[in-house]
């Protein structure tokens, strides 16, 4: 199978491995992946602004650029929310290349399509997983509280198939983190008060690391936990299942290479 890898803008220019962990993790399930080097914005923050005709443009050549694929996967409930569910009014008849039919977000394409059952990678972590309201609420990812309709938690069962990796229970595992971007910035103070709750939840079950599905609402968390200087760290769901290590792990590692370098016990 060969699939369009579609990268959002903060991913490629704030957590670039992201991206690379996503290709990795495909790769390692027999996808080959193209990486279309002229792909742009799927137009969300302006749509999310009112700026449509920007929205439409960056939309209709999204369109142009997945043509030629059968499958476009992206790591990001909401851009893949976005581009299926949102961009009725940007096109006429079928003139988006079927691009609202052929985007999956990546834990629902391993999922769904792929039907992955094993990564094998370890990690011997407690996880906190950050449900993102895009992904349960528009791609139907998982449960939300606030209907009566089972369905599979599709990111949880993938997280399952990770060696060592245990999951802690949640209080309020559907809530919003309150990043939800332009909001974040007009009601801030309203947005780190929910982000706060979400942190408090996963810390009070026990977690070490806060994994999600979004790097957006994961970047809003991270800040909040940088501010009060806590532990507590965030990982994309791509980067586990690529088998990174937690960050902490890393400077560790990095802090013992030196004091060997110096001959330090």
């Amino acid at each position: 199978m060969r699939v369009g890898l579609f990268v959002p803008c903060y991913i490629d220019q704030f957590y670039p491995d992201v991206a690379h962990s996503t290709l990795e993790v495909l790769e390692r399930c027999g996808v080959e992946v193209d990486f279309p080097v002229a792909q742009t914005c799927c137009g969300q923050p302006m749509a999310n602004t009112g700026c449509t005709d920007q929205a439409a443009r960056l939309a209709q050549r999204a369109a142009e650029i997945f043509a030629p694929y059968t499958h476009v996967v992206c790591p990001s409930g909401s851009c893949t929310s976005m581009i299926r569910h949102h961009c009725d009014e940007y096109f006429e008849t079928s003139d988006d290349f079927g691009l609202r039919g052929k985007v999956f977000e990546l834990c629902e394409f391993l999922h769904d399509v792929l039907c992955v059952e094993e990564f094998g990678v370890h990690f011997p972590h407690r996880v906190g997983l950050h449900q993102s309201c895009h992904g349960l609420r528009e791609l139907r990812l998982g449960w939300s509280s606030e209907t009566m309709t089972h369905r599979d938690d599709k990111v949880r069962r993938l997280l399952q198939r990770v060696e060592g990796l245990q999951l802690v229970t949640l209080r309020r595992a559907d809530e919003c983190c309150g990043f939800g971007g332009t909001f974040a910035v007009n009601e801030a103070d309203v947005s780190v008060a929910m982000g706060l709750d979400r942190i408090d939840d996963h810390a009070q079950a026990g977690a070490e690391v806060i994994v999600a599905g979004d790097m957006s609402c994961l970047m809003h968390l991270e800040g909040l936990l940088r501010r009060n200087k806590q532990r507590l760290e965030v990982m994309h769901v791509a980067q586990v299942l690529a088998g990174r290590p937690r960050a902490h792990e890393v400077v560790s590692r990095d802090a013992n290479a030196k004091r060997l370098e110096r001959g330090s016990p």
